[in-house]
C-alpha cells in the first residue's frame, strides 16, 4: 500500500541510528517532530465534485485526494499538514489508448482541465491542480502497466505509458532483455513520465537518458493523435519526438512508448574509490570519461557528502577499519568519493575496472573493492525513503539538480550550498549541504545537491523557509550558466527560470505548440510555461 502523505509503501522504512541522528544534532541543531494530519482530516477538506457522475471516472473523495499531489516541497508540505488546497472533479484510470481518447473527449465535452498522472513521484510540481471555475480531470495511466509489442530482430519494445520501471524489466527479462533507465524514483516512476520529463537514469553512461532510448510514441492531443519516431534516423525535417520529451503534458497524453532495448549483461559490479580532494576526484572523473571508458556510471560525492553516506552507513567499526587503511595511503580529511558501475561480459568489465583505476590512481585515487559499491546497488533507490526518516524527526530535506560544462562544475557546486547557507544562516538557521556529480559526459556533468535543515513545524513556515532557498538555488545555478534541471524536469517550481535557457522566442515557440495541438487550453497548464 502505497503512503498517503510521503514516499514509498506503508512497509518501507528507512532507520536512522542514534549516532546518525547525533551526527543532525551537531550540524544543525534538534529537530521538533511533527504533528502530521490523518487521512481523515485530509479527506474533510475536499469539495464536491464537478464531475459527479462522468462515465469511467472515479469520483470519491479519497480517489481524488490520492492523485493530488507529487513529491515536491509544496506537495509534501500539504500532505503532511492535510492541506491539499485544488484537488480534481474526477480520475480517469483508462486501461488502453482507445480509452484514454474517450476520457479526453469527455474532459473536452465538459470543458474540463486535464493533469495526467503517472507514477506521483514528480518533484517539481508537475501534478499541482489548478484553481478556477473550470472542473480538472485527472486521467491516470496506473492500468496501462504492460508490454505491448516485442521486437527481437530490431530490439524494440512497446508499453503502455503508465508501466513503472520494475514491471518494465521483469516484462523484458523473460525476453533476455532490459532497459536499463534506474532513476532514483524507478520503484514507482513510469515510462510516460520518464519520457515527458526528460529523465535519466543512473547508469545513463551505459544506457542513455530516457532521449536515446525513446523510439517513437503515441500522443493523444485535443486535435487529435500525433505518431512520433518509427525508424532508427531520418532526415526528413524535424523530429516530432523532441514534441514529446520534456512536454510534460502540455501538449497531451504520451499512451504508449515504444523504446530501444538491450540484451542482459553478463556482468556488472560496482567499486568505491577515494580521492583526497574535491578536486582531485573532480579530474579524476573527467579523465575517466572523456577517455571514453565504457562504464555504466560514475559518481563522485563531495566532502560533505562522503561524510554523511559514512556517517548513515551506520557500521562504526568497519567505518573506523576504512578511515585508518584509506589514512596509511595518504587521504585524511577532504576525502571525496567515487562510486562507478561496470556492467557487460565478463572480460568487458574487467577491462573497465582495470582501465578506470588505473586513470584514478594516476590522481591519487585509492581502491577500496566493492563492498561500498555493493550496498550502494542495494540501496539505490532507497534515498527518497530517508525524507520520511527526517521529518519524523522535525527535519525538513529537498534537492536541486543542474548540469554545466566541466569548467564551471566546482564553482557551481560551492555556489549552490553557499546560496542554501545563506539563506539559512539570514534565519538564524542551519543546512546541511552535500552535493554529488550524478552523471558525466564528455562535455561536462550534472551536479546534485542535497539540503536538510530544521522543520519550522508549521507549514506556512515550512514553504516560505523553502521558497527562499529554492529562489537562492535557483539564482545561483542560472548564474553559473546551469540548466534549471538536468533530470527532474520543470513543473511548476523551475518555470520562472525557463526563460534563460530557452529565450523569449524559445517559450513563443512553446506556446504557440500548444496553441495548435490544445486551442482550448485544457492540458495540464500552468506547467513548463505560463
Amino acid at each position: 500500500m502505497r503512503r498517503w502523505n510521503g514516499w514509498g509503501n506503508e512497509s518501507d522504512q528507512f532507520a536512522l541510528g542514534e549516532d546518525a541522528h547525533e551526527f543532525l544534532r551537531a550540524r544543525i541543531g534538534d529537530g521538533t517532530p511533527p504533528r502530521d494530519a490523518t487521512l481523515d482530516m485530509a479527506l474533510r477538506g475536499v469539495p464536491a465534485s464537478r464531475l459527479s457522475g462522468v462515465a469511467g471516472c472515479d469520483d470519491t473523495p479519497q480517489a481524488r485526494l490520492l492523485h493530488a499531489r507529487g513529491q515536491s516541497f509544496p506537495d509534501w508540505v500539504a500532505m503532511k499538514a492535510g492541506r491539499f488546497g485544488p484537488v480534481a472533479d474526477a480520475v480517469a484510470m483508462p486501461a488502453t489508448h482507445e480509452e484514454a481518447a474517450t476520457m479526453l473527449e469527455a474532459a473536452r465535452q465538459h470543458g474540463a482541465i486535464v493533469v495526467p498522472y503517472g507514477g506521483g513521484t514528480s518533484v517539481v510540481g508537475h501534478l499541482q491542480v489548478p484553481a478556477g471555475a473550470r472542473p480538472v480531470l485527472n486521467i491516470s495511466f496506473e492500468r496501462m502497466d504492460r508490454l505491448l509489442s516485442f521486437d527481437e530482430r530490431s530490439f524494440l519494445a512497446t508499453f503502455g505509458a503508465g508501466t513503472p520501471g520494475p514491471q518494465i524489466e521483469a516484462q523484458l527479462r523473460r525476453h533476455g532483455f532490459l532497459l536499463g533507465h534506474f532513476p532514483q524514483s524507478y520503484e514507482f516512476s513510469t515510462l510516460g513520465g520518464w519520457v515527458v520529463t526528460r529523465s535519466s537514469g543512473q547508469q545513463s553512461l551505459r544506457y542513455g537518458r530516457i532521449e536515446n532510448l525513446f523510439a517513437a510514441g503515441r500522443l493523444l492531443t485535443p486535435r487529435g493523435e500525433l505518431a512520433v519516431g518509427g525508424v532508427p534516423a531520418s532526415s526528413a525535417g524535424p523530429d516530432l519526438r523532441e514534441l514529446v520529451l520534456g512536454s510534460e503534458g502540455r501538449l497531451g497524453l504520451l499512451t504508449e512508448a515504444t523504446v530501444r532495448v538491450r540484451r542482459l549483461p553478463q556482468a556488472e559490479d560496482f567499486h568505491a574509490v577515494f580521492f583526497p580532494s574535491w578536486d582531485a576526484g573532480v579530474d579524476a572523473v573527467r579523465a575517466i570519461v572523456q577517455a571514453e571508458v565504457p562504464l555504466s556510471m560514475l559518481r563522485l560525492s563531495n566532502e560533505v557528502e562522503t561524510e554523511t553516506q559514512l556517517r548513515l552507513a551506520g557500521h562504526a567499526e568497519l567505518i573506523k577499519w576504512l578511515q585508518r587503511y584509506l589514512g596509511m595511503r595518504g587521504i585524511a580529511s577532504g576525502q571525496c568519493m567515487m562510486v562507478f558501475g561496470a556492467t557487460g561480459s565478463l572480460g568487458e568489465t574487467r577491462r573497465m575496472r582495470r582501465d578506470a583505476l588505473a586513470i584514478a590512481k594516476q590522481f591519487r585515487g585509492v581502491h577500496v573493492g566493492k563492498s561500498i559499491g555493493k550496498s550502494w546497488a542495494k540501496n539505490r533507490f532507497r534515498g527518497p525513503l530517508l525524507r520520511n526518516a527526517l521529518w519524523d524527526l522535525g527535519y525538513a530535506a529537498d534537492t536541486v539538480e543542474t548540469a554545466v560544462n566541466w569548467p564551471q562544475a566546482t564553482a557551481t557546486m560551492r555556489a549552490i550550498e553557499a546560496a542554501a547557507q545563506d539563506v539559512l544562516n539570514e534565519q538564524g538557521e542551519r543546512v546541511h549541504a552535500f552535493t554529488h556529480l550524478s552523471h558525466v559526459y564528455r562535455q561536462g556533468c550534472s551536479v546534485y545537491s542535497t539540503f536538510v535543515f530544521r522543520s519550522s513545524g508549521d507549514p506556512d513556515g515550512d514553504l516560505a523557509r523553502w521558497r527562499q532557498l529554492k529562489t537562492r538555488v535557483s539564482e545561483a545555478i542560472v548564474a553559473h550558466g546551469g540548466t534549471i534541471s538536468h533530470q527532474h524536469g520543470v513543473g511548476v517550481d523551475h518555470a520562472p527560470y525557463l526563460v534563460h535557457e530557452k529565450g523569449a522566442l524559445g517559450l513563443d515557440l512553446l506556446r504557440a505548440m500548444a496553441r495548435e495541438l490544445d486551442p482550448q487550453q485544457m492540458m495540464n497548464p500552468g506547467k513548463l510555461f505560463v
